[in-house]
């Protein structure tokens, strides 16, 4: 129990005392990255769906009796 304890209680320190935390315009700026970046790559995997989705359905078209 004394090495939980203790795990904790040098967490908190490292926590609290060593760790840099973002200031409020550091973090809106990476939260903007973030979002940017994760519509980006959301508008990318749509186009590649979207093109999939229509060869596949131009391929089965072609074999349709």
């Amino acid at each position: 129990m004394n090495k939980f304890t203790a795990y904790l209680k040098d967490s908190y320190k490292e926590l609290v005392h060593k760790v840099t935390w973002p200031n409020w315009d550091q973090l809106q700026q990476s939260t903007m990255i973030v979002l940017g970046a994760t519509l980006m790559i959301t508008a990318v995997v749509w186009v590649m769906d979207f093109v999939a989705n229509n060869s596949m359905k131009f391929i089965y078209s072609l074999f349709k009796s």
